[in-house]
């Protein structure tokens, strides 16, 4: 079965598995994916991730982190840019989540990077997606 939005299947597999409790999840492989996974990681979303071979197709392994008292710490994970209706932001324009204490997701010409780090670089690009 085909996904006509796998980034969108990606967030929703991660917020699926989160709320589930599951320690971790399975996603299939592409350079955007990992390379948001890779934020995710930096920003303390997950524990870990590795890319994993199984049965002939690599899949990225995700490591989900929960916290004791308030479950997992992806509280929640919203897809911004969709294939009907692409979101672009300019660096001066940059939308902010949860007024700081979320993580928005923006694709620019320099890569995939952090909302905040877009901003300092002075680039826009396309606002993938927003986690808190």
């Amino acid at each position: 079965m085909s996904v006509s939005d796998p980034v969108a299947d990606m967030l929703t597999k991660l917020r699926n598995a989160g709320m589930a409790k599951h320690e971790k999840v399975d996603i299939s492989t592409s350079r955007l994916k990992l390379e948001i996974v890779k934020i995710l990681k930096t920003e303390g979303y997950i524990r870990n991730f590795k890319k994993v071979a199984q049965g002939g197709v690599s899949v990225i392994r995700v490591f989900l982190k929960h916290d004791e008292e308030t479950g997992p710490v992806i509280h929640g994970i919203k897809k911004v840019s969709k294939p009907g209706r692409r979101v672009y932001a300019g660096y001066k324009s940059m939308p902010r989540v949860f007024n700081g204490f979320g993580t928005l997701i923006v694709s620019t010409s320099s890569g995939v990077t952090t909302g905040k780090k877009a901003a300092e670089k002075k680039v826009g690009g396309e606002v993938i997606c927003m986690v808190w």
